[in-house]
């Protein structure tokens, strides 16, 4: 199930960087969302424990300055992320020790969009003339944020 509906995507994508994306950027965009947000609960998991707790928090989460800025614009566009969606994909990876508290749970759909706002705007900045972005735009922009996040 994708964590935006495939109209909404492309509004986003537009909205957030100017960027005309299809159908086939859908699969690729929430391949990266989700695996994105499943690396920053295992960073938030690893702090949890350094910490002895046996419950990630939402203060765990790696939320740098940028990506915060990005989460509060996601949240200024008005687009809207579902969790069930986010909570059903996560379930398909390796599963975590530690469990989420109800608190760190909601925040998700922030961080995804923060993340989505991310991702958009970086395209832009690597490539300022991109109109729509190819498989090796996202290919690229993947491997790039792998060595970031």
């Amino acid at each position: 199930m994708p964590v935006m509906a495939h109209s909404r995507f492309e509004r986003f994508f537009r909205a957030a960087a100017g960027l005309d994306v299809d159908k086939n950027d859908l699969k690729r965009f929430n391949d990266f969302v989700n695996q994105k947000l499943y690396d920053m609960l295992v960073v938030a998991e690893a702090a949890a424990k350094e910490n002895r707790r046996d419950i990630i928090q939402p203060w765990d989460l790696p939320i740098t300055k940028g990506l915060q800025e990005n989460m509060h614009d996601f949240r200024d566009l008005d687009e809207e992320l579902e969790l069930s969606p986010i909570l059903e994909q996560l379930t398909a990876l390796p599963p975590l020790d530690l469990s989420l508290s109800v608190d760190a749970e909601a925040r998700l759909p922030a961080v995804a969009g923060g993340l989505s706002m991310v991702f958009a705007r970086a395209l832009k900045i690597v490539e300022p003339d991109l109109k729509n972005p190819s498989s090796e735009h996202w290919q690229r922009m993947t491997r790039l944020f792998g060595l970031l996040l």
